[in-house]
């Protein structure tokens, strides 16, 4: 699907440079078909360099050159990017944001109002190539554009096509900010671990194992998550007994209440930008 499209990237920082090498180490495109361009020169050097791909000098070449552009800078420095991008972008150009907050709209207005654009909220778990990737096309996107986004995000995880730019911010809520609830909780049971007598290495070694092999069984199994946890529940057992003090201390309702609130930041942060 992407073998014949060039792909370049204004801004290799972290996220740039993970959907960079995902993608060449999935063997969906060459590196001759990959170009990046940074504001730092150093970093887009090093980056070339170390998969192969293309460099540019300025994002108006990188555009010209490229048939998608992925614009994976800060929030802030979106409009400057897409400014200087812009005499590179017309008929038959791509462009996919990984910026957090800025709308479709606003790019749209940089950029003119007939070049598609896609908004994609990538979590760090990309970083590993595990990352859970919400994505939003606008009216102007084809379903075949589409399907070549989806394509390039899943070389770094799993991707979810939202129907509303709206629910972006409930896949910023959930999914990224969620690294970080899980790492509270993971950090919550390590120190829990240590409060019972095992040494900080070895708690820790047994949470972030005991974490992955559960998330891997409920992705590879077809029990749905309940049905998995009441599996470990035996009645009257040790689970039932730490089950019931999490609940107790409102576990259900303060995670609902932590997202709802991640969601309507994300809301309020959108409307701030330019």
């Amino acid at each position: 699907m992407l073998t014949d499209r060039k792909i370049g990237f204004i801004g290799v920082g972290n996220m740039g440079e993970a959907l960079v090498k995902g993608l060449v180490a999935s063997g969906r495109v060459e590196p001759s078909q990959v170009y990046v361009c940074d504001s730092s020169a150093r970093r887009a050097r090093d980056v070339a360099g170390r998969y192969g791909v293309g460099l540019c000098a300025t994002n108006a070449e990188l555009a010209s050159l490229s048939d998608m552009v992925i614009v994976a800078v800060k929030p802030g420095d979106v409009d400057s990017a897409l400014a200087e991008a812009a005499p590179g972008l017309g008929e038959g150009k791509l462009v996919v944001s990984a910026a957090a907050g800025v709308t479709t709209a606003a790019i749209s207005r940089r950029v003119g109002p007939d070049v598609p654009v896609v908004r994609a909220m990538p979590n760090t778990a990309a970083l590993v190539m595990e990352g859970a990737i919400g994505l939003y096309a606008s009216e102007k996107v084809t379903g075949g554009q589409v399907g070549l986004v989806r394509a390039l995000f899943e070389a770094v995880g799993k991707v979810v096509v939202v129907e509303t730019e709206q629910l972006l911010d409930a896949v910023t809520g959930l999914a990224g900010s969620g690294p970080a609830y899980i790492l509270l909780f993971l950090e919550a049971l390590v120190d829990a671990g240590v409060l019972v007598g095992l040494g900080r290495d070895k708690a820790r070694t047994l949470v972030l194992q005991t974490a992955l092999g559960t998330a891997r069984l409920a992705m590879e199994g077809e029990r749905d998550l309940a049905e998995l946890r009441h599996m470990v529940t035996s009645p009257g057992g040790t689970t039932a007994s730490a089950l019931f003090k999490l609940e107790e201390g409102g576990v259900r309702a303060s995670v609902k209440r932590a997202v709802e609130a991640a969601v309507r930041r994300a809301g309020e942060l959108s409307k701030t930008k330019p």
